[in-house]
């Protein structure tokens, strides 16, 4: 494994998309393409399966040093909830302009930053104005990520009258010295407290992020969390690997450095432990990075082949449109990309002038198209096939010779116009899923713009 972990842990895209960000064009994208292919989704899929709705709640009161997400850090809560969520409503009000019928609402998750930073007044007045031109479907998923030092029993309560039956909760790791490293000082009575709160309310799926490869994050620290976690069993684990991305403007990784970081075979030792005491634990692996119990709507809908992937991560179901809202957002209408701007200034100001704030994207081509949904099967199922002329390019002629080295390696399994990951080769699953990225293949990056892929 160590060899192999040498040979694959390079730098690669985590491919929430196809094609992934940094290979996105300008040249091709307009917001008025944007708009034209969001209305296209609409008309295609409103009826047949709903559309899912993305919030970005960037607010957070502390910086935690991990995080690559993008977020605004204040504890200045009075100044900046009301006019955040009237700007999140009014640009959902030019969204809807657009739609001409009522849109029915498959999933609706609440991201960050950190949601429960919101009171439960300006929640509620969030999640009333969402639904009150549109219609909740009867299969509907409405989830939020909370922290556990800042998420309280009547926040939970507010937003489980309002539909929520999911919850996630960032625990990252429990060791005091990591938590100090990663400036996100957390007990473990903190989760507890949220779990169970969540539970006796009535909320069918709690989930715990957990992260490994964190700086001065060794064996024990990895085991005493997850033992920890054994005595609340959530319904779903995410167990991501940290992305060390110190080169991208506003991500705020700092107070460590490289010398502090777990590699290569040390940082694949804390997932392949993890992942051996997940499933002593009764959970499956789901996807990549996940972990269900049986009984969670995340493994049902892989055994269903439901499962599906966004920039909200694994999904229980696809919805063809899924509409960002909030500062730094990304929308998908599965024949384009759209991103808001990156600041809570310019997110404002452009809504205030009547303007929809997306600032960039993609157009996706017919070659993107068909290579999106290898990469889409993959990263879900493991396996893709080219049999069918709808799901062959050009380019996928040498996808055969791109892989030949981790079929060597035992990683993959290529078969007539098709290929399968092994069970050896889950964790090298970003190396397959390169093997079918055009742009990538074709305009190899000259510096480095993604974290390792192992």
């Amino acid at each position: 494994m160590q060899s192999l972990l040498q040979k694959y842990n390079v730098a690669g895209p985590r491919y929430t998309s196809y094609p992934t960000v940094p290979y996105w064009e300008a040249a091709a994208f307009s917001k008025t393409a944007w708009l034209q292919s969001m209305q296209r989704a609409f008309e295609e899929s409103n009826e047949s399966e709903g559309i899912s709705l993305y919030i970005h709640l960037p607010f957070c009161e502390n910086l935690c040093t991990f995080c690559g997400c993008h977020k605004h850090i204040t504890k200045r809560h009075e100044e900046v909830e009301a006019p955040y969520i009237e700007a999140v409503l009014k640009e959902w009000e030019l969204y809807l302009q657009l739609m001409g019928s009522p849109p029915s609402i498959r999933e609706i998750h609440l991201g960050g930053g950190t949601p429960t930073f919101f009171s439960t007044r300006h929640l509620r007045m969030l999640i009333e104005g969402l639904l009150k031109k549109a219609v909740l479907r009867p299969q509907h998923e409405l989830s939020f990520e909370g922290h556990p030092n800042h998420t309280s029993q009547e926040q939970l309560q507010c937003l489980y009258e309002l539909g929520f039956r999911r919850c996630s909760f960032g625990v990252q790791d429990y060791d005091p010295i990591v938590q100090r490293t990663i400036n996100r000082i957390q007990p473990y009575e903190y989760v507890k407290r949220v779990t169970e709160w969540a539970r006796e309310i009535g909320y069918t799926s709690v989930s715990h992020d957990l992260v490994f490869g964190l700086p001065k994050q060794r064996m024990q620290s990895i085991v005493d969390t997850i033992h920890k976690t054994n005595t609340l069993l959530p319904d779903r684990i995410s167990f991501y690997s940290y992305a060390h991305v110190p080169w991208i403007k506003g991500v705020g990784q700092r107070g460590f450095d490289e010398n502090d970081l777990p590699k290569d075979a040390e940082k694949r030792a804390l997932y392949e432990k993890g992942k051996e005491m997940f499933a002593q634990m009764g959970y499956v692996e789901v996807g990549m990075d996940h972990f269900a119990l049986k009984t969670d709507s995340l493994y049902q809908a892989m055994v269903s082949g439901r499962l599906h992937r966004n920039f909200m991560g694994y999904t229980s179901g696809k919805t063809q449109l899924m509409i960002g809202l909030g500062m730094s957002a990304i929308s998908d209408s599965w024949y384009c990309f759209a991103q808001n701007v990156k600041s809570v200034k310019d997110y404002q100001q452009q809504l205030q002038a009547g303007e929809i704030p997306v600032f960039r994207g993609h157009l996706l081509n017919e070659e993107d198209l068909v290579l999106r949904q290898h990469v889409l099967n993959l990263m879900c199922y493991f396996k893709t096939s080219w049999k069918e002329p709808a799901r062959w390019v050009p380019f996928l002629q040498g996808v055969e010779d791109r892989l030949a080295e981790m079929q060597r390696d035992g990683l993959v399994k290529l078969e007539e116009q098709g290929v399968s990951i092994t069970p050896q080769g889950i964790p090298f699953i970003r190396n397959a899923c390169m093997a079918f990225d055009a742009r990538l293949q074709r305009n190899k990056p000259q510096t480095q713009i993604f974290s390792k892929t192992v």
